[in-house]
């Protein structure tokens, strides 16, 4: 019996030892963010860096590579990354991906900073969140703002100051080279993928934004991938300038198709809910309100041209608006940003032809006459049933029903006829032209 005890704790003490060697090892969180900064993309990063806080990591990395975003959203993940308990890390990376503007901010504020090779960072003069452009004052005031915000990051990291504010002001790109190889450096080193970058990373002594030094202790680290829930991937896949602008031409279209044909409930829906994902898309892209008011003018205007006689200029005018409120919608100078002519030409001209084709419908039948109630009956052929005197009453059959008939004319039995009236239930009819046969 105590042979068996002794076995029994020895598996244990076995068990125990590989579990806490599993355990042990050191686990860096790895997120990727390859999309524009935005809140969605805020929201996914600090959840990240919760989650390696709470779970004790030694080390988060994000992956990055973005064209830019709002300075809103980037001093939210900054924030993050400067109380984070756990260091973090920024690879922008793989090779031929850049990380400018917001990211270029977000990659100063993070504890290490390293780029693949063939990379590039930088170009951080801010815009306008709106894509209004800004005058003169305004412009200086927000990259001034803007470029005390870098140095500060820059400082704090013992990084180029210099090089950080001349991104800002002046809208400079770097090289993987050229910022590893500045003095002081913009960025710590070169690496040509995450676990690259954890191996240069082991036993390395970083300083936290606090003064704080970090030995980070990496040998034999488990990388675990933290993703975007499913929500969040929706979101920012609909944040996207070209998706937002499919949304908004789908929304409006789905709306004009509910208003002219009331009841119809699927285009009203559909409609509905593309604009309001369209709206939330517009409220973190830099879009032009004139471009928005442009393409809802070009859609009255083509919705005009039906009821009024222009000759075609009502259409000529809607196409137009709505072409260049397209081009207008999304102002930025970053070309990921851009909505490209390829997709707005063909964009325009389906939704205008659409348009027209559908009210044109609307208004040829409303032009119809009566197939239904008194209106219907008028003019309706018929068969006489019985003979009917001259401001008698008869009997006569039309549409197919047997109705009580008089006329001011005399009819004979089997005479066609046609209704010329309709009071209550009685029908005034004359004799339909004979038709004479060839």
């Amino acid at each position: 019996m105590a042979l068996k005890r002794l076995t029994l704790v020895a598996i244990w003490l076995c068990g125990a030892a590989v579990v806490a060697g599993r355990d042990g090892a050191p686990v860096v969180e790895s997120a990727v963010v390859d999309a524009i900064i935005h809140p969605v993309t805020a929201e996914y990063m600090r959840a990240a860096i919760a989650r390696a806080d709470a779970e004790g990591a030694a080390l988060v990395v994000f992956t990055l590579r973005t064209p830019g975003g709002l300075l809103d959203a980037t001093r939210d993940i900054n924030n993050a990354i400067i109380h984070a308990k756990t260091p973090v890390a920024v690879w922008v990376g793989p090779a031929g991906n850049r990380a400018a503007s917001a990211g270029f901010l977000i990659t100063m504020a993070a504890d290490i900073a390293a780029m693949a090779p063939g990379t590039h960072i930088g170009a951080a003069h801010p815009v306008s969140g709106t894509g209004e452009k800004m005058n003169d004052v305004e412009s200086k005031k927000a990259a001034s703002d803007t470029a005390a915000y870098a140095r500060t990051l820059a400082a704090a990291r013992n990084r180029n100051v210099a090089l950080v504010e001349q991104a800002v002001t002046e809208s400079r790109s770097f090289t993987d080279r050229e910022a590893t190889g500045a003095t002081p450096p913009l960025v710590d080193f070169v690496a040509n993928d995450v676990p690259d970058l954890v191996r240069q990373l082991n036993g390395r002594t970083i300083k936290r934004f606090n003064g704080e030094a970090v030995t980070l202790k990496l040998a034999n680290a488990r990388v675990r991938d933290y993703e975007m829930t499913w929500a969040q991937r929706v979101l920012s896949a609909v944040a996207h300038p070209q998706i937002a602008y499919l949304l908004l031409t789908l929304g409006t279209l789905g709306l004009t198709i509910e208003l002219w044909n009331p009841g119809s409930v699927v285009p009203g829906v559909v409609g509905g809910l593309c604009l309001l994902l369209a709206f939330f898309a517009l409220q973190v892209l830099p879009v032009s309100y004139t471009g928005v008011a442009l393409i809802f003018f070009g859609v009255m205007l083509l919705i005009l041209e039906v009821k009024v006689v222009s000759h075609g200029l009502l259409a000529i005018g809607g196409i137009t608006s709505l072409f260049f409120g397209s081009i207008m919608l999304i102002d930025s100078p970053l070309p990921e940003l851009q909505i490209g002519l390829r997709l707005i030409i063909p964009i325009t001209l389906a939704l205008s032809g659409i348009i027209l084709f559908l009210v044109g419908l609307g208004v040829q039948a409303q032009r119809r006459p009566a197939v239904t109630g008194e209106s219907g009956m008028l003019h309706a052929a018929g068969q006489a049933l019985s003979s009917i005197d001259p401001g008698g009453v008869g009997r006569v059959s039309a549409h197919g029903e047997i109705w009580t008939a008089t006329s001011d004319e005399p009819i004979s039995v089997g005479d066609p006829v046609v209704v010329t009236g309709v009071n209550g239930l009685v029908l005034t009819v004359k004799r339909s032209p004979e038709v004479r046969s060839v």
